[in-house]
């Protein structure tokens, strides 16, 4: 079977949605002393409110990555949804960078260009 552009932009809008809705969900229900012992040192750096607005942020693009098309409301939000992504990834990159956290910098550029990709693709020639 075919893949076309159309679908790989909805699988990769939907990857990236589980993905960030689950990191999202879990900045949200846990202190910031729970997540910094479970591995996101890069927590221990900010305050408890921006570690719960990045989650926030995560879970809304999340759900802007794939409920306006699927609802039909506003389907216009996706690339903007997806556009988010890429600029929370990007700040990602500078605080690993900073951090020397090579490992997480090359997982926050794949997750980056994922998002720039869907954003591209439903800013341009597959919109809605």
């Amino acid at each position: 079977m075919l893949i076309t552009m159309n679908n790989l932009l909805w699988v990769l809008g939907s990857v990236l949605a589980l993905a960030f809705l689950g990191a999202g969900m879990m900045k949200l229900a846990q202190p910031k002393q729970k997540l910094a012992a479970s591995g996101m040192g890069w927590t221990e750096g900010v305050g408890a409110g921006t570690v719960k607005l990045i989650g926030a942020l995560e879970v809304l693009a999340a759900l802007g990555l794939t409920l306006p098309a699927v609802l039909g409301l506003a389907p216009a939000l996706v690339p903007l949804a997806a556009l988010g992504l890429a600029l929370v990834m990007a700040g990602a990159v500078v605080v690993h960078a900073r951090r020397s956290e090579v490992q997480m910098i090359a997982v926050n550029v794949v997750l980056l260009a994922l998002a720039a990709v869907v954003a591209w693709g439903r800013f341009g020639p597959y919109s809605f």
